[in-house]
């Protein structure tokens, strides 16, 4: 039964990868932001220099187009590996519970970027990331939901410390998602 009403085809070093991507972007951004600096500041006079701005918008969307390339080959692999579908009714109806709010998030995080207001765009990239993996939660391993349930918790602490978004991104798309695609992996893709 659960075949036909949850997708588990999901790779787990597909979450392992994404943590990585997430942390080679983190010391991308890091370097843009702060240079050869080897101490963490409030960092707002920076970040409102248009040039590097746009930098970590683009540094943002590789790590996230490397993330879903990634997470789509090791996903179909792992489901060829079980005989099963990847693009089938459960599949389809995780990534449209998800989209809903990762393009709600990305339509507000843009619209933020563009009045000017930066500092709330690490923590929301976080919260409306972690719901949607909550909405997609039901399609899929329960433990999806923790992760996303983790990533609120993480985004709604990051509300507080706006000038501090790469360590918050950090914990939250490179560490958490490195811990959590172990786990996966090890507890369902043995």
């Amino acid at each position: 039964m659960e075949r036909s009403t949850k997708f588990i085809s999901l790779s787990g070093l597909s979450g392992v990868m994404a943590g990585i991507y997430a942390l080679i972007g983190a010391f991308i951004g890091y370097q843009l932001v702060y240079g050869n600096s080897a101490h963490l500041d409030y960092a707002s006079s920076n970040v409102n220099d248009e040039a590097i701005l746009w930098k970590l918008v683009g540094v943002a969307i590789a790590v996230l187009c490397f993330s879903l390339l990634t997470c789509i080959f090791l996903t179909i692999r792992q489901a060829r590996k079980k005989g099963e579908h990847f693009w089938n009714p459960v599949s389809r109806r995780l990534v449209v519970n998800m989209a809903i709010p990762l393009f709600t998030g990305g339509l507000f995080m843009l619209i933020q970027l563009l009045q000017g207001n930066y500092g709330i765009i690490a923590p929301a990239s976080l919260i409306f990331y972690g719901l949607s993996l909550i909405a997609g939660s039901q399609f899929t391993f329960s433990d999806v939901k923790w992760l996303g349930c983790c990533q609120v918790i993480i985004g709604l602490a990051a509300t507080f410390f706006p000038g501090y978004g790469i360590v918050f991104w950090v914990i939250g798309f490179g560490l958490l998602h490195i811990i959590y695609g172990s786990v996966m992996h090890f507890k369902y893709n043995q």
